[in-house]
């Protein structure tokens, strides 16, 4: 959708940013004892570039995740998808997923539903578009790096989650309830409207 946006004006947004301090993970005040989950991704590394299959310029799936370290006495994990980057206010939210079981597993490769792919029968909570779906990256032309931060709670029992929770119902829970957290960090940047940094040199070549 911003692909065609002037890069002029992702030049003059560069400086405008949410900022890493207000994710999920920087903001929810959690409690001294909290536990650490290993989130991974098969797709990129942690703080390495989201390979443009998973973003706007691509397929636009959801990427595999895999996490370890669930702790005992867990009644659910959740998930909170945000890019630290995006010109507004506050994270935007691309992805929420809740109720997933409470032990060491994995989402496949579009588990979420995303556009032309219907999902997996994740149980998505609402994204900042209010899409129960994952919104693929889709950063403005030359506002530079975008980090998308992949954020996994396990929750002690307690008062039940709506089907489709937003941001504010998740934060909620999460002060309340998490015992253990895990985090990942993926990029991704376009350079101008239409070829994604890192990409340029195959475009060159090919």
């Amino acid at each position: 959708m911003l692909e065609k946006l002037p890069e002029a004006i992702g030049h003059a947004l560069s400086g405008v940013r949410a900022g890493l301090d207000d994710i999920v993970f920087n903001t929810a005040g959690l409690r001294a004892g909290h536990g650490t989950l290993e989130l991974t991704s098969l797709a990129f590394g942690d703080h390495a570039p989201i390979p443009q299959r998973y973003t706007a310029d691509g397929e636009g799936l959801s990427p595999p995740l895999a996490w370890t370290g669930v702790p005992a006495g867990t009644a659910e994990l959740v998930l909170i998808v945000e890019d630290a980057d995006s010109p507004t206010p506050w994270p935007l939210v691309h992805a929420i997923a809740v109720k997933l079981p409470s032990e060491d597993g994995h989402l496949s490769e579009g588990a979420w539903p995303s556009p032309d792919h219907e999902g997996e029968g994740l149980h998505a909570g609402r994204n900042s578009y209010l899409q129960a779906a994952w919104l693929p990256p889709d950063p403005p032309p030359g506002h530079g790096p975008h980090r998308y931060a992949f954020q996994l709670y396990a929750l002690a029992a307690g008062e039940p989650l709506d089907e489709t929770p937003g941001r504010d119902a998740l934060v909620d829970a999460i002060k309340a309830r998490a015992m253990a957290s895990g985090l990942l960090i993926g990029t991704y940047a376009r350079g101008d409207g239409t070829i994604p940094v890192g990409d340029a040199g195959a475009v060159a070549a090919g």
